[in-house]
């Protein structure tokens, strides 16, 4: 099983399911795509899920990202229940877009999401013509 860095909560573990504390940063689908192709492209991209409608695209981090994390336009918070259990992955409504058996690593490195999530914007940005 790949060690993800994030807890599935309980019942049994299947192939890939992550089975650590983590922490998910959570940004529109659109920057998410574009953040996911960048960081596939430099071998670095982990565990991320897309909710049900398609808006939202999160990023399975290590724990602690949250206590600095300050990116406009993306939110990170603990993956766990309000009773401090964690929480079981994927939650409903939501799917893997990256599985966790086929990530790249365990969990996304913080400064390369912040870097790819920059880079996103800046391409986005350019594409619209807001260069």
């Amino acid at each position: 099983m790949l060690d993800t860095g994030c807890e599935t909560g309980g019942g049994p573990p299947s192939a890939g399911v992550p089975d650590a504390p983590c922490e998910l940063v959570t940004v529109p689908a659109r920057h998410g795509l574009e953040a996911v192709d960048i960081l596939r492209l430099r071998e670095s991209v982990g565990p991320v899920l897309h909710d049900g409608a398609g808006g939202t695209l999160g990023f399975l981090v290590p724990p602690g990202t949250a206590e600095g994390w300050d990116l406009p336009g993306s939110v990170c918070a603990p993956a766990h229940r309000r009773s401090g259990r964690p929480a079981d992955l994927p939650p409903a409504g939501t799917g893997w877009l990256v599985p966790p058996e086929s990530a790249q690593t365990g969990t996304t490195e913080p400064a390369r999401l912040r870097a790819a999530l920059s880079e996103a914007a800046r391409t986005i940005a350019a594409a619209e013509g807001g260069a």
